[in-house]
């Protein structure tokens, strides 16, 4: 399993975070968010780190402004965004992306496949049929708890639901993971529900405050994540 550290705030601290090399980054372009990134920069990320752009029920020019800006490699969608709203997207993307190649402009989107994570939310239960007509215009589905706000509510949904999923897209677990789940999380993955759980986010659970990671926390729970990791190899 992979390891997405989310809701990346403070330019200092982005860099504390990639120095510990998880496999995503998540930067959330969502002014009603307390993790909301505004910054006119970002830090230049190691090339095995993926940028991802968080976004709720945004207008489509927005996004693909955003990816061209911070040359983003994944868009998370976290709002009721529909599958035409998912195709669309990789549809402009790949146009701009070849347009910007021919004509040899300054600013170029990055030469690779946008990723589209296309999140739904879940409590005690969830009907797997809101899937079906995502399947083939998303990349990755991403599990968050059922909470008041888009993301970020600080607590797990019940992952039992997930021994039900019908598919075989790797999806993302997110919702309220910090240390105190560790033990669930190796028994998560013992389970059927893990089959096809690509990463792990975390967010709310490693932070000082909203948007600032602790950086020891995060370092501790990455060895764990590839402990596990080395023990699923092994069977």
């Amino acid at each position: 399993m992979r390891l997405k550290v989310c809701g990346m705030k403070y330019q200092d601290n982005i860099e504390q975070v990639a120095a510990l090399q998880p496999d995503y980054l998540g930067f959330i372009f969502y002014n009603q968010s307390a993790r909301s990134f505004d910054s006119k920069n970002m830090t230049d990320l190691p090339k095995s780190i993926k940028k991802t752009g968080v976004f709720v029920n945004e207008d489509l020019d927005t996004v693909i402004e955003k990816i061209n800006i911070y040359q983003l490699q994944a868009v998370q969608l976290h709002g009721e965004e529909s599958p035409e709203y998912c195709n669309a997207l990789k549809k402009r993307h790949s146009e701009i992306n070849s347009e910007s190649h021919h004509e040899n402009l300054k600013q170029v989107l990055i030469d690779e496949k946008l990723e589209i994570i296309k999140v739904f939310s879940i409590k005690n239960e969830f009907n797997f049929d809101v899937l079906t007509p995502y399947e083939a215009v998303c990349d990755y589905f991403l599990f968050d708890t059922k909470g008041q706000l888009p993301g970020g509510n600080g607590f797990t949904f019940n992952w039992d639901v997930l021994n039900n999923y019908p598919s075989t897209k790797p999806f993302f677990l997110s919702g309220g993971i910090g240390v105190d789940e560790i033990e669930n999380l190796k028994q998560f993955q013992q389970s059927k529900a893990s089959t096809y759980c690509y990463a792990i986010d975390v967010n709310s659970k490693f932070e000082i405050e909203a948007g600032l990671k602790n950086i020891e926390l995060l370092r501790n729970f990455k060895d764990t994540v590839i402990t596990m990791n080395e023990e699923r190899m092994k069977k």
